[in-house]
């Protein structure tokens, strides 16, 4: 009968899905407050504005976080919502200063970087060093050329042959000269990945070597692909700072070093390390009048990088549920369920935020109706998953059936689908066994323009998106807590590795397993050299 029920739900939902113009299915006067409130008296543009022009980028264990959660938390006071800050352990502390960095011979030019999060500063002073790049060698001859870079810079990165992006060459160059260029690259590419490998082992464990040689900075270029992006991620050097330049500025002083043309590089950068320091989410709660101890969930992470302001990655997130808060506590006060917005901390390293919540909250876990997770970008929702349970798609159509088609008629609906295992916060809930889904986004040039980048900024938001998004979690927490029907946790017990292919097609595994979180920045160090040994120790998967 329960698959009955499903089907049916499931055909009115793609019903829904294509037929044109149409708003509602239902005259639920929730349902259409939620609609008016959140379309009429959106306030998605000034939570924004406040947060990413004002607050900025909320790099775990820095000022930003903490200012950013103080200011989550009274917001939801002044609406009336509970919020709390829950520490889970600690992270390393770190203050972003100015950065200024100059090529001054052989010609004099202002380059365009951004010293990485966690990165040592000069010390109040402007060091200035000749460049070199990082040679051709086994790791014998790379421990016997470390001393020879004391007090000068080193470029550890590939210096891309254009900037360009990809898709001028493909629709502007010729068939054969686009296909010379991408050959070439590649070829590149793959021997300088393997530079870095027998010589050190792995970037980290390369920039870990030039800091204990006392190098005076290290230069690199992690470039997003797209026209004056490039990807600001962190460090772990002790003395040597990091800067991370923009593609033609790093290219620049590229051919200068290996064409012998004696590059001198100044720079000056101001850090401030602060130590462990508590981390901790941000959690709001609008108390169930029925079934106070059954819960649904709003999840979006809170950290960022610090590149950019963090808006998109993870900001529209955060205000996607922000907003269906502040839409819910006007319409919903007291909801059957109670509903919880979890705002992570440390997304950004290893979904460490997410996963302490799922530890030290099992009472939660294991009366969660649903959960909703959104974090890949500005867009509006396109995909939506039963990730992996096999009788949810039943429950998830029953709901998207009754959200106006102009939200949902361009949702494509997976199921059973697959478990997260990884990469953003519903994965800690999914290998739990809980009901977390994801709500995923249009791409809007996501990965090339925004995603970690120097541009992920307040301009990139797509506000009648924002806005719609919020609208969406909003009805889905209200339906999910109304439901009379809890989410079946049924598990698919077998279902093919993303990507692995064995001799007899793809590799089936078991559901993810959830492993303890790191409590500080040393656990945290320690699980990322388990996992380099761990992958050390497995052969890569092979193609079909």
């Amino acid at each position: 009968m329960r698959r009955s029920i499903a089907g049916a739900a499931l055909g009115l939902l793609l019903a829904t899905g294509t037929a044109a113009a149409q708003t509602f299915s239902t005259d639920n006067p929730v349902l259409r407050r939620i609609w008016t409130i959140g379309m009429d008296s959106s306030q998605t543009y000034q939570l924004s504005q406040s947060l990413f022009d004002s607050i900025g980028p909320r790099l775990t264990g820095s000022p930003g976080y903490k200012s950013g959660s103080d200011w989550l938390i009274a917001k939801y006071q002044s609406w009336g919502v509970e919020a709390r800050a829950e520490q889970y352990g600690t992270w390393r502390g770190w203050r972003r200063g100015v950065t200024h960095i100059d090529l001054v011979a052989p010609r004099v030019r202002t380059l365009a970087g951004t010293m990485v999060a966690w990165s040592p500063g000069t010390g109040g002073k402007t060091v200035r060093g000749d460049l070199v790049m990082l040679p051709e060698v086994d790791s014998a001859a790379f421990r016997a050329w470390l001393p020879s870079v004391r007090g000068k810079f080193v470029a550890i990165s590939y210096p891309e042959p254009t900037c360009r992006p990809d898709s001028e060459w493909i629709t502007t160059a010729l068939p054969d000269v686009w296909k010379r260029l991408q050959d070439t690259r590649m070829a590149e590419r793959s021997a300088w990945a393997a530079r870095i490998r027998n010589a050190a082992g792995n970037a980290r464990l390369l920039s870990l070597a030039l800091d204990s040689a006392g190098v005076a900075g290290i230069l690199q270029s992690t470039w997003s692909s797209g026209w004056g992006t490039h990807r600001i991620f962190g460090t772990t050097t002790q003395h040597a700072p990091v800067v991370d330049l923009e593609c033609e500025d790093y290219g620049l002083i590229a051919r200068l070093a290996v064409n012998h043309q004696g590059p001198v590089i100044q720079l000056a950068a101001e850090s401030q390390a602060l130590g462990e320091v508590p981390v901790f989410n941000t959690i709001a709660e609008i108390r169930g009048s029925e079934l106070p101890n059954e819960y649904v969930m709003l999840s979006a992470h809170f950290d960022s990088w610090d590149g950019g302001s963090g808006a998109t990655d993870n900001g529209t997130g955060t205000i996607t549920m922000l907003e269906a808060m502040r839409i819910l506590r006007q319409v919903y006060p007291h909801p059957r369920r109670t509903i919880l917005v979890g705002h992570w901390a440390s997304e950004e390293n290893g979904l460490d935020g997410s996963r302490a919540f799922v530890a030290d909250h099992p009472d939660i876990v294991s009366h969660l109706q649903a959960l909703f997770n959104q974090d890949n970008g500005t867009g509006r929702v396109i995909s939506l998953s039963s990730s992996g349970l096999v009788n949810a798609s039943g429950s998830l159509a029953r709901w998207l059936s009754l959200v106006p088609s102009e939200i949902t008629r361009e949702i494509k609906f997976q199921f059973p689908g697959m478990p997260a295992s990884g990469g953003t916060d519903h994965a800690s809930f999914d290998c739990a066994g809980a009901p977390g889904f994801g709500l995923g986004s249009l791409n809007w040039d996501y990965f090339a323009y925004t995603w970690h980048t120097n541009r992920d900024t307040f301009d990139k938001i797509v506000f009648d998106e924002l806005k719609s998004n919020a609208v969406l979690a909003a009805m889905l927490a209200y339906l999910a807590s109304e439901d009379t029907t809890p989410v079946s946790r049924e598990r698919r017990t077998v279902f093919p590795t993303r990507g692995g292919f064995g001799p007899g097609g793809p590799v089936s595994t078991s559901w993810p397993v959830c492993t303890p979180p790191p409590r500080s920045t040393a656990d945290y160090e320690k699980e990322v050299l388990d996992r380099e040994a761990q992958q050390r120790r497995t052969p890569a998967p092979r193609g079909p």
